[in-house]
C-alpha cells in the first residue's frame, strides 16, 4: 500500500512538466518588476502571487514585497495578484517598477453557487432546503467519505456494518435500516458529476478530488434522473482546466493512519484538457480479534479518477470521466454489546446456551474493542465506471446528455454469530452489479419569465450472485437452534458444515420523463410546478440448495435440519408506473428574504425480496416476494434569509406521510438471517430545521445547524416482534405509534474557524484554528421498537490547528473525537434471535498531521 502511494506521488511529480509544457514558453526579451503592498497599512506583502493573465508565467513577491516577471509580451498587459486574506485583483501594467495595493478580504460572506437545478445559481435563491459543503472544508474537517460528512450535516444519517450494509438517509427516510436488501431502490439519490450511483456501497468509498457536496432535503424527482423520494446528494468533482494546476496532500496519524491525495490538471492542446486524481487511505484496525490474533476493522482504500475535457467550440463541452475505487480491509467484525432476555424457555437463553457449550466472552464491554470471531473477516469492495457528458448551448439554455456504465464487485466473509463458537461459520453474499444509465435534459430560459428543465432518464441494472452466495452453520449450531429437549439435537455431526448455496439475480429497468418550470409571475413571486412519470420493472430469480451436515433419511433428523436451512426457489416479476409531481410557491420579499412552500407526491418503486423468504407451517410465504411501492406525500415551508451581508439564517418545516413504507424486518429463522422486506401501512415524519453561518471581522467564521425530527409508525399492524418478545405466543405485533429506527429527535452541528496573519519560518500567510461539534439524541436501532435496542445520545468534537501560506503550502494538526467518547452507531440482533446483539462502535480518538501543497 505504502509503495503504491509513493509510486502515485512520484507519477504526479513526473507528469507535472507534461502539463506545463503544453503552454508555449515565453520569449525572454522583457523584464517587468514591481511591488505589492497592503492598501491600508502600506506594509509590504511577502509571498503574494503575481501571474500574467491568460498565461502560466508568474512570480511571487520576495522579502521586500518585490516581484519580477520575465516575459516576451509587450506592455501593457494584465496581471492577476492573489494573497491569502486579501481580495484577488486584476491590474493593467503600463510600466515597470509599479506599486500595486491589495485590500483585505471583504467581511461579506461568499455566495455559495450550486448546480442542483441544472444551472448555476445562489443556494439562497433556490426554494429547496439544501446544505452545501465545499471540498476544501470537507478535507480540512477530515470528511473524506459520506460517513464522516454526516457530522457536518445533522439531517443526514448513515449507518454501516460494512460497505454493502449501508443505509443512507435524509430526515430518517431513504433506505431500509439494518442489513441491505438488494430488492428495493434507495430513496436518497447519490450523484457524482451527474451520474447516478445505484448501489449504497458507493457511499463507503473515499471522495476523489471533490469540489462540492450539495445535500438536498425532501423529494427531488422533478429535477433528477432517478426518482429521489427523500433527498439527494449532488457531488461535483474538480473539473479539468486549461490553466495548469495541481495539489498534493499527505496525512499521518495514530493507528498507523496514512493518507495521500494528488491531482494534476492542464491543457493537452488548445481544445483538450485533462485531470488525473488519486487518493489512498490506510489505517490499522481499531479492534483486536483474539481468535485470529489480528487487528480488524482497518482501512485500505485506493481511488483513481481521470478526466478529459474537449471544447470543439465555445458552445460545446464534452467530458469523459473514468474512475475506480477499491477497498480491501481486513474485514469488519463487531463485539457482542448486550444480551436480551427473550420469552423462550430458560435453556434457550443466550447465557444458558454458551454455558452449556463451555464458552465465555473474552471481554465485558464492547468498548474494550476486542472481538472473538472464529471466521476470518473479509470485505472487498470495488466500484468503478466510465461516463460521457456533453453540454451543448442551444438558444437560452443547455442541452445535456449523460451516458454512463458502472460496476460493483462485492466479496465478503463474515462471522454473523459475533462469537468464537462455530454457530454461523460462513456468511458470504458475493455479488456483482452492472448498471447502464442515460439522461438527456434541456435546462434554460424559454422567455424572460419562464425557465426550467425537462428530461428523460433510463437506468438498467443487473445484480447477481458471484457465482454463489454461501451461508454455513457449524458444530455449535445445534445448541442455538435447539427448540425442544429431545436428545436428537445432540446427534453427532448433525449441523457440521451444514449450509445453503444461493444463486440469485435481479434485473431492473427504470424509465422516466420529468420536468420542472420556474414561472416568474412577478419579479418577487415565482410558481414552480413539476411533474414526473416513472416506469419500473424488476425480474427476480432465486434458488438455494442445502448441502453438508449429517447425511440421513431419518425424518426426525431431517426435520431438525429443515428448522435451520431448507431448499427454496422462486421466480417473480413486478412492474408498475406512476405519475408524481410537486408545486412550489416562492416569494422573494426582498433580496435578503426568500420564502417558499412546497407540496409534492412521489413514489419509491416496487420491490422484490431477494434474500430468502420466511416460512409458515413449513411453507414458503411466496406472497412476500413482492413489495409494494411507497407513496410519499410531502409538505414543506421554508424561509431563507440574509440578516446582514456577512450572515445567513434559514428555517424549514417539513411533514411527510408515507403509505406502504418499505422496511427491512428480522425473523428468528436462520435461513433468512438478513431479514426480509415488508410494507408498513403508514408512517409519518415531521420536523423543523434551523441553520446559519456568519463571518465576523474577516477573521472568524461560525456555522451551526439544528434539526428536530419525529418519525413514527402510524400503522404497522403485522410487524415482527422485537428481540425480547421472541418465543412468545405471537410472531407478529402491532407496533403502530412506535418510533422509526435510526432517527434522533434532536441533532445538531456547530463549527467555527478563526484566522490570524503571521509568518511560519520564512512563509507568510494565515494561522487558523477550527472546531466542529456534532450532537445527536438517543434513537432506536430496531425496525420493531425494542426497549433494549436503543442507542444513547452522544456528542463528538473535532478540531484542527495550522498555517496556510500564501505560496500554496498548508500544514495543520488535527484531532477527531477529541474527548474519546464511547458510542454506538448501530445495534444488530444476531441471526436466530438467541438474545445477543452486536454493537457497531464508533471510532475512538484519532489525531495526526496533514501537509498540503496547491498550485
Amino acid at each position: 500500500m505504502r509503495q503504491f502511494l509513493t509510486s502515485l506521488a512520484l507519477l504526479g511529480v513526473l507528469l507535472t512538466p507534461l502539463f506545463l509544457s503544453a503552454q508555449n514558453a515565453p520569449v525572454i526579451n522583457a523584464t517587468v518588476s514591481g511591488k505589492i503592498v497592503d492598501a491600508r497599512t502600506k506594509e509590504q506583502l511577502i509571498g503574494a502571487t503575481v501571474t500574467i493573465k491568460g498565461t502560466t508565467n508568474g512570480s511571487t513577491t520576495d522579502q521586500d514585497g518585490q516581484f519580477k516577471l520575465i516575459t516576451g509580451q509587450k506592455l501593457p498587459f494584465t496581471v492577476v495578484i492573489s494573497f491569502v486574506g486579501f481580495q484577488t485583483k486584476e491590474v493593467i501594467i503600463n510600466e515597470s517598477n509599479t506599486v500595486i495595493q491589495l485590500s483585505e478580504g471583504t467581511n461579506q460572506l461568499d455566495d455559495v453557487v450550486i448546480t442542483s437545478r441544472r444551472r448555476q445559481e445562489s443556494s439562497q435563491d433556490v426554494p429547496i432546503p439544501i446544505s452545501v459543503i465545499g471540498g476544501t472544508r470537507a478535507e480540512d474537517a477530515g470528511a473524506f467519505n459520506v460517513n464522516r460528512l454526516k457530522e457536518l450535516v445533522p439531517t443526514v444519517q448513515l449507518y454501516a456494518s460494512n460497505a454493502r450494509n449501508t443505509t443512507l438517509n435524509i430526515r430518517g427516510l431513504g433506505s431500509t435500516y439494518g442489513l441491505t436488501n438488494d430488492g428495493i431502490d434507495p430513496g436518497v439519490g447519490f450523484y457524482v458529476d451527474g451520474v447516478y450511483f445505484a448501489r449504497p456501497a458507493a457511499t463507503a468509498l473515499d471522495f476523489v478530488d471533490i469540489e462540492q457536496v450539495e445535500v438536498l432535503r425532501g423529494p427531488q424527482g422533478t429535477l433528477f434522473g432517478k426518482n429521489t423520494t427523500a433527498g439527494a446528494f449532488n457531488i461535483t468533482t474538480r473539473a479539468a482546466a486549461f490553466t495548469p494546476g495541481g495539489s498534493f496532500e499527505l496525512s499521518y496519524g495514530n493507528y498507523g493512519f496514512l493518507q495521500a491525495k494528488g491531482s494534476l490538471t492542464g491543457p493537452l492542446s488548445k481544445k483538450l484538457a485533462a485531470r488525473v486524481s488519486f487518493t489512498g487511505t490506510q489505517r490499522n484496525g481499531t479492534f483486536y480479534n483474539v481468535h485470529t490474533q489480528q487487528r480488524i476493522n482497518d482501512i485500505n482504500n485506493i481511488g483513481f479518477r481521470g478526466q478529459l475535457l474537449y471544447t470543439p467550440t465555445e458552445n460545446v463541452k464534452i467530458t469523459l470521466i473514468g474512475d475506480v475505487s477499491d477497498q480491501k480491509p481486513n474485514g469488519y467484525g463487531w463485539p457482542v454489546a448486550g444480551v436480551v432476555p427473550t420469552k423462550r424457555a430458560a435453556y434457550r437463553q443466550f447465557n444458558a446456551i454458551i454455558a452449556d457449550l463451555g464458552y465465555k466472552l473474552p471481554y465485558s464491554s464492547a468498548f474494550e474493542r476486542i472481538v472473538d470471531l472464529d471466521t476470518p473477516s473479509k470485505a472487498d469492495n470495488q466500484l468503478g465506471g466510465v461516463s460521457v457528458n456533453a453540454d451543448i448551448k442551444i438558444g437560452g439554455g443547455t442541452l445535456t446528455s449523460t451516458s454512463a456504465w458502472r460496476y460493483w464487485h462485492w466479496t465478503p466473509l463474515n462471522d454473523r454469530d459475533y462469537i468464537g463458537l462455530p454457530v454461523f461459520t460462513i456468511s458470504a453474499g458475493n455479488s456483482i452489479h452492472d448498471q447502464w444509465s442515460q439522461e438527456i435534459r434541456y435546462a434554460g430560459r424559454v422567455s424572460p419569465r419562464l425557465s426550467g428543465v425537462v428530461g428523460v432518464f433510463g437506468l438498467w441494472q443487473d445484480l447477481k450472485s458471484d457465482p454463489v452466495q454461501t451461508e454455513e452453520a457449524g458444530s455449535a449450531q445445534w445448541r442455538f437452534a435447539q427448540s425442544s429437549t429431545s436428545a436428537l439435537w445432540k446427534t453427532p455431526g448433525l449441523f457440521d458444515n451444514f449450509g445453503i448455496r444461493t444463486t440469485n439475480r435481479i434485473r431492473s429497468t427504470s424509465l422516466a420523463v420529468f420536468g420542472q418550470a420556474d414561472w416568474a409571475i412577478t419579479s418577487r413571486i415565482h410558481l414552480l410546478p413539476g411533474v414526473r412519470y416513472n416506469y419500473d420493472k424488476k425480474i427476480a430469480n432465486y434458488s438455494r440448495q442445502t448441502y453438508g451436515g449429517l447425511q440421513t433419511t431419518d425424518p426426525a433428523l431431517v426435520a431438525l435440519k429443515n428448522a435451520v436451512y431448507t431448499n427454496q426457489a422462486f421466480d417473480t416479476e413486478v412492474d408498475g408506473g406512476n405519475f408524481s409531481g410537486q408545486l412550489t410557491l416562492q416569494y422573494k420579499a426582498t433580496n435578503a428574504i426568500n420564502a417558499f412552500g412546497t407540496f409534492s407526491v412521489s413514489y419509491k418503486p416496487v420491490g422484490v425480496n431477494i434474500g430468502g423468504l420466511p416460512t409458515a407451517s413449513g411453507q414458503v410465504l411466496l406472497d412476500l416476494a413482492k413489495v409494494k411501492p411507497e407513496f410519499v406525500t410531502h409538505r414543506e415551508l421554508g424561509l431563507k434569509t440574509k440578516p446582514s451581508p456577512n450572515s445567513v439564517l434559514n428555517l424549514t418545516f417539513h411533514y411527510t406521510d408515507i403509505k406502504d413504507y418499505q422496511t427491512q424486518v428480522q425473523t428468528p429463522e436462520p435461513g433468512v438471517n438478513r431479514g426480509y422486506l415488508a410494507n408498513a401501512e403508514k408512517v409519518r415524519v415531521l420536523g423543523v430545521e434551523l441553520d446559519g453561518n456568519i463571518r465576523v471581522a474577516n477573521r472568524l467564521t461560525l456555522n451551526a445547524a439544528v434539526a428536530y425530527t419525529d418519525g413514527k409508525y402510524v400503522s404497522f399492524k403485522n410487524a415482527p416482534v422485537p428481540l425480547e418478545e421472541t418465543g412468545g405466543e405471537q410472531a407478529f405485533k402491532d407496533v403502530s405509534g412506535g418510533v422509526l429506527p435510526g432517527i434522533s429527535k434532536w441533532s445538531g452541528s456547530v463549527g467555527g474557524e478563526v484566522t490570524a496573519r503571521g509568518n511560519l519560518i520564512s512563509l507568510k500567510g494565515n494561522y487558523f484554528f477550527g472546531v466542529d461539534g456534532f450532537y445527536r439524541s438517543s434513537f432506536s436501532s430496531s425496525p420493531s421498537p425494542s426497549k433494549y435496542l436503543n442507542i444513547d445520545g452522544y456528542s463528538l468534537v473535532n478540531s484542527r490547528l495550522g498555517f496556510r501560506a500564501s505560496n500554496g503550502v498548508t500544514i495543520f494538526v488535527w484531532g477527531r473525537n477529541l474527548f474519546n467518547v464511547n458510542y454506538y452507531e448501530q445495534l444488530l440482533a444476531a441471526p436466530g434471535s438467541a438474545g445477543h446483539y452486536a454493537g457497531i462502535v464508533g471510532d475512538p480518538r484519532t489525531y495526526g498531521v496533514t501537509l498540503r501543497y496547491a498550485f
